[in-house]
């Protein structure tokens, strides 16, 4: 049996190669994958998966419209206007979110972070497509966050300099049942 356990105030990156599990990990977390075993959750969780949950269509201010009344939560325009401002999207704010970049996209998928009220977040590869003002930006969302006593379980294929502890998921640190030592060194070779 396994045991993960993330404090209040805590940044743990999940780290490990392709294939490992981290994306399974934390889908099975938020209850997007059926799992074996008991989880507990003390607060809610907010999850950025790879795709960033946008809807095309519609325009970043009616996706968080969208989001928050999907969580029954008023959807105060001025609010949501000041989200897409601070991860850098007032300016496309009435475009159809397909129009956008993938770097724009992702930052819509902040934003909704930015308003959510969770205290747990996993985030699943957050940095892809983030060009490097944007990952300062998601490193500074991330730290406030902590800081407020949240916590953050986030996968990167990259070391993230800010997190408090790393939790790595290589065949070596992980043995299961079936597999030896031999086919780990045959995997990684």
């Amino acid at each position: 049996m396994a045991r993960l356990t993330l404090a209040a105030g805590e940044w743990v990156e999940l780290r490990g190669a392709n294939g490992s599990g981290k994306t399974t990990l934390l889908r099975a977390l938020c209850g997007l994958l059926p799992r074996e075993g008991k989880i507990q959750c003390r607060g809610r969780i907010a999850f950025v998966g790879h795709r960033n949950g946008n809807a095309g269509l519609l325009t970043p201010l009616e996706n968080l419209r969208w989001h928050r009344r999907l969580h029954d939560v008023p959807a105060v325009d001025a609010e949501l206007l000041d989200a897409l401002e601070h991860v850098g999207l007032l300016r496309v704010a009435a475009q159809p979110v397909q129009q956008l970049s993938q770097g724009q996209q992702r930052r819509l998928a902040l934003a909704r972070l930015l308003l959510s009220d969770a205290e747990v977040w996993l985030l699943d590869e957050p940095y892809a497509a983030l060009d490097v003002a944007a990952s300062g930006l998601l490193d500074e969302l991330l730290a406030a966050h902590c800081r407020k006593g949240g916590a953050a379980l986030v996968s990167s294929h990259s070391p993230l300099a800010l997190a408090n502890r790393v939790i790595d998921l290589s065949w070596d640190d992980f043995p299961s049942a079936g597999r030896t030592a031999a086919d780990s060194a045959q995997a990684i070779a």
